[in-house]
């Protein structure tokens, strides 16, 4: 096991970790070492859930066990253990775990979403099981009475999640005819007036400081530059933008692939020169060499594919240091904005945005203030 440590942490070294990470892992692993020596540990048996929580246990190491699967994932990949170490699941009967593994393809979900559903779905399974329920003969009222046992201790934007939740399995139970009656359109709860509110979007003085306040000094402004002009001209989301590959955009044809969309439904959109001109810019002068073929990576070894939520991060913090008090949605609302104004109908501000219904698309736009005003009082702004 001590060579396999070695080895990790040379590795990691290679790979251009930082020197305070390497240190940190270096402190653990020698920590691991010495907890499944004393107890004599074989090294097949020491990489599993159970013996990492009890490491964790004895040593007070609860903020690093990432050194732990770290070295599961390397001997892993080097064929020295059959698998690296993976937080225990309990599996679902099988119906449920069909839904799962359906919502999770067809839909552009985190997986965090995903782990809400599963938690969700396992406590209405408990219940159903509890009371003797099939599930194809349940009844709106049992549905009710399990969300008033299970959700009432929670926020009211937490229990419309989990109504959403169980809206989709009740739709997909029904398309998949395993209950007689479609029980998804009854399942409603009151409405939760804060969403009722207009999205917010930025007029076009607000857009013009947007980018004016761009340095593009350094790599990180580089790479912000390139993910705030998609996130404006192409109205994409933080996943979306996340996902991009080298291989979606051409320079030559001024177009771009979107591949993951969450209606699960591929498009070709033309790309601006200007976001042509900010990706050149972030390629050239910011991304890290590397193997990868995704766009957007990050800086630190081992430079991989940037999450969704650090689109986020990155644009709101920007954002807000101009003294916008946005997000990286707003952006989205305003490419939705910028549509209605042009004269785009519903549905094709549907098909742009990606949206997979029209009533979500009529929740996410209103009438334009400009436009209003030209109809109500025959203003020409």
């Amino acid at each position: 096991m001590k060579q396999e440590i070695e080895d990790y942490l040379l590795w990691m070294m290679d790979k251009g970790y930082a020197h305070s990470t390497w240190r940190g892992y270096e402190w653990t692993l020698k920590h691991f070492l010495n907890y499944i020596g004393t107890r004599k540990i074989s090294f097949e048996a020491a990489f599993t859930s159970d013996i990492l929580k009890a490491f964790q246990k004895k040593n007070g190491l609860a903020l690093k066990f990432h050194a732990v699967t770290g070295l599961s994932r390397y001997l892993f990949e080097q064929k020295k253990i059959p698998r690296p170490i993976q937080k225990q699941r309990y599996p679902l009967p099988q119906i449920y775990e069909e839904y799962l593994i359906d919502y999770e393809s067809s839909r552009q979900v985190q997986p965090t979403q995903i782990l809400r559903t599963r938690r969700t779905l396992s406590a209405l399974n408990d219940y159903l099981e509890k009371r003797k329920i099939d599930f194809s003969r349940i009844r709106i009222e049992q549905l009710d009475d399990f969300l008033a046992k299970y959700a009432v201790d929670f926020a009211p934007v937490t229990q419309q999640n989990i109504r959403s939740c169980l809206r989709g399995f009740l739709r997909y139970l029904w398309q998949e005819r395993k209950v007689k009656r479609d029980l998804a359109s009854f399942f409603v709860g009151g409405p939760y007036w804060s969403q009722t509110k207009p999205p917010k979007f930025l007029r076009s003085q607000e857009v013009q400081r947007l980018f004016a306040g761009l340095k593009l000094c350094t790599p990180k402004e580089l790479r912000l530059n390139a993910m705030l002009r998609l996130a404006y001209t192409l109205g994409l989301r933080p996943k979306e933008i996340s996902s991009i590959r080298l291989d979606d955009i051409s320079f030559r044809k001024g177009e771009i692939t979107l591949r993951e969309r969450k209606s699960s439904n591929p498009m070709k959109l033309p790309l601006p020169e200007d976001d042509i001109k900010a990706i050149a810019a972030y390629i050239v002068g910011a991304r890290p060499k590397s193997d990868a073929r995704t766009l957007f990576l990050k800086f630190r070894a081992p430079y991989t594919a940037i999450l969704p939520v650090v689109v986020s991060q990155d644009i709101g913090l920007y954002m807000r240091s101009i003294n916008l008090p946005s997000s990286a949605y707003w952006l989205r609302h305003t490419y939705a904005q910028n549509l209605l104004e042009a004269g785009a109908s519903t549905f094709e501000i549907k098909q742009m945005l990606g949206h997979d219904r029209i009533q979500t698309t009529k929740r996410y736009i209103h009438i334009h203030t400009k436009l209003m005003r030209e109809v109500l009082f025959n203003e020409t702004l």
